[in-house]
């Protein structure tokens, strides 16, 4: 692309911290987004709006390494003109995929061409990264974001020379398929840059879809490993041994497929209660329990077919299509809502057939019936391994499948398991969670949370100097509280009568949302007893008692903790 001319080459104005010496990459500048106001945005996109930006769009931007002001400072670089390309991008994405991209990922994209395309810079001033490996680029680097794709193309290229196969047909040949997996905010690299990028080369193939995802939030706030505010894959293992799937389960059904989601505790709890145990763990247990206990586990033949046991299978045949299609349009929540339903029609055909009820009066049905049902079981068995890998191993086991079923046989096959094969003892797939592990790791993140405000927090700046006379002033006595009652109509207020030591008088405080009455009778104190009365609703205050916060935010009392000191000593 350099070869061909295809950049251009101009001195721009870029952000430099004068006190690092150094100019800003993109991720070490804030600011103030230009277009929705978030003052948090990074020096290359927004991510509360997705508006791609250059550092110099910020409005009040700052350095995050130092805190300061950056300013603008001339340097050179090498732009790679996507306004050259709107037109393709438009034809290509606008016109060619606006029936089969996600609509997060097709209206970002149709966002940032109606603003008008602008050159951005491949280059950057750093001494890490990439070297510009170009005549004048010298104390240059690639920016991340054009070298990152081409490190796509040549990790493939390793691994083809390493498993003696040609690179190339991955990246030019029509017949490859090429799909990005990957995070709203690296819609525009993926989507713009580097398809710009592939489209100026000219020989690689471009992108088929990109169905990125949005944010997924933990407990209403956003992931942040360097904040400890995550699920650390190594402490769940140890916290939920053998539940694998359980997290992949919630993790799958909660994606953020087209808006932000929540990942919460107490949603992962009832996932899996009220559908893995409930719904799919229910059906196979009751299955094999009644195949065991009827037949000592043997297959039973069936009899003739009643109409709700054909419709039954024909039901069951259609989901390998349907699931399959929900896969292939990149919509995995639905495609595993899907595999959830086969499961509920399981547990369907049981509940209205209800066999343990038939078996005494016409146990040749009852093999019929739990013929069916087995055939429901094998299915899931087969389609719920790309959702539930060790669930899908765990069930061939209790049914003694081999690897010959396919995807495929599920809707081609009349009898996927087949009378006279005999099934395994029945074992649990999963298990219910109760509420005192959820609770142990929801207190984990508020834990969490705890540490990050003591470890952020920032002291109130120090207020204007005063004498010692001024200080003199104020005369700060040890007291204890006799007597504490709500203020009525008053849900902040607690009317307190305070032994000072030189007297018992009355103070109003705004303590009663953090403390109740009953809590700081006896409670020793610090009171200011010089403070001019002030009457709150009609009740007299003669003097303040001295609060501060603790980490967590909540009120202390600021007490004389020493023993042996009595009420009324003067603090100085």
């Amino acid at each position: 692309m350099y070869n061909e001319g295809k950049f251009i080459e101009e001195v721009t104005e870029q952000l430099f911290d004068e006190i690092a010496q150094q100019f800003l990459a993109d991720r070490f500048v804030t600011g103030t987004c230009p277009k929705c106001g978030n003052e948090e945005a990074y020096g290359d996109q927004c991510e509360k709006c997705g508006t791609s930006l250059n550092a110099t769009d910020l409005i009040n931007p700052k350095s995050t390494i130092t805190g300061t002001a950056p300013v603008l400072k001339s340097t050179k670089h090498w732009f790679l003109p996507l306004d050259q390309y709107d037109g393709f991008l438009r034809e290509w994405i606008l016109k060619g995929h606006e029936k089969d991209w996600k609509p997060n990922v097709y209206g970002q994209v149709k966002s940032w061409l109606e603003d008008g395309l602008k050159p951005r810079a491949v280059t950057r001033d750093l001494d890490w990264g990439i070297p510009v490996p170009v005549e004048g680029a010298e104390g240059k680097v690639l920016y991340v974001w054009f070298d990152a794709p081409i490190g796509y193309i040549s990790s493939t290229k390793e691994w083809a020379e390493r498993e003696g196969k040609d690179w190339e047909p991955y990246w030019k040949s029509n017949d490859t398929k090429l799909v990005h997996f990957i995070g709203k905010d690296n819609i525009v690299f993926h989507c713009v840059i580097f398809p710009a990028m592939l489209k100026a080369e000219g020989s690689y193939i471009l992108p088929d879809n990109v169905p990125a995802n949005e944010f997924l939030n933990l407990e209403g706030n956003k992931l942040s490993t360097s904040k400890n505010w995550a699920v650390w894959l190594h402490e769940y293992l140890q916290d939920f041994p053998g539940q694998q799937d359980v997290l992949r389960y919630s993790l799958t059904a909660t994606a953020p497929e087209t808006k932000d989601n929540d990942f919460t505790w107490k949603d992962f709890q009832a996932r899996n209660n009220n559908e893995l145990v409930a719904v799919f763990g229910n059906f196979i247990n009751r299955v094999v329990v009644l195949t065991n206990k009827y037949y000592n586990g043997e297959v039973p033949a069936p009899n003739e077919f009643s109409e709700v046991d054909e419709d039954t299978l024909t039901e069951v045949r259609a989901y390998p299509a349907v699931i399959a299609g929900s896969i292939e349009r990149y919509r995995f929540r639905e495609a595993l809502s899907e595999l959830m339903n086969l499961a509920r029609l399981g547990n369907k055909y049981l509940a209205d057939e209800e066999p343990w009820k038939v078996i005494k009066d016409n146990p040749e049905r009852v093999k019929t019936q739990m013929y069916v049902a087995l055939q429901i079981a094998t299915a899931l068995a087969v389609l719920s391994e790309p959702f539930l890998p060790f669930t899908a191993g765990k069930l061939k086991n209790i049914l003694k499948l081999d690897n010959s079923f396919g995807w495929n046989d599920i809707n081609t096959k009349t009898d996927l398991i087949k009378a006279g094969h005999v099934i395994g003892e029945a074992e649990l797939l999963f298990t219910k969670i109760e509420d005192e592990a959820i609770q142990a790791q929801v207190d984990k993140l508020e834990a969490t949370k705890t540490a990050n405000k003591a470890a952020n927090k920032v002291a109130a700046p120090q207020k204007d100097l005063i004498q010692f006379d001024d200080f003199a002033k104020m005369d700060i006595r040890t007291g204890t509280i006799l007597e504490a009652e709500k203020m009525p109509k008053a849900n902040k207020l607690l009317v307190l009568k305070v032994d000072t030591g030189i007297d018992v008088r009355t103070i109003v405080s705004g303590i009663a949302e953090s403390f109740s009455p009953e809590e700081v009778i006896g409670k020793r104190v610090t009171v200011l007893v010089n403070l001019a009365p002030r009457a709150l609703r009609g009740v007299e205050s003669q003097g303040m008692i001295l609060m501060t916060q603790n980490a967590e935010g909540k009120l202390v009392f600021v007490n004389p903790d020493t023993g042996g000191v009595g009420n009324g000593e003067v603090i100085s």
